[in-house]
């Protein structure tokens, strides 16, 4: 299956024809990581994440689960949701 993100020089470039509602899609653009998902209504969110740590980190991981994890991990490392 084709991932419904992908990243030129321009930016990213995103399919949400391609995206499964609910599931967290990832890139790298220009030393920040761009967060994709639609959720149950088909609305597209999208964030993004300069923190270098966070950037670093997802960077070298392998697949999106490890994604999810680093980011949970994160905010709970710094109580980001309480």
């Amino acid at each position: 299956m084709e991932y419904p993100i992908a990243v030129d020089e321009k930016g990213a470039k995103i399919k949400p024809e391609l995206m499964d509602n609910d599931k967290l899609y990832h890139c790298i653009f220009k030393n920040k990581v761009l967060l994709f998902f639609k959720d149950e209504q088909d609305f597209l969110n999208c964030y993004e994440i300069e923190e270098e740590e966070l950037v670093k980190k997802i960077k070298n991981c392998n697949n999106s689960d490890d994604v999810e994890t680093i980011l949970t991990e994160y905010t709970q490392k710094h109580h980001l949701n309480d």
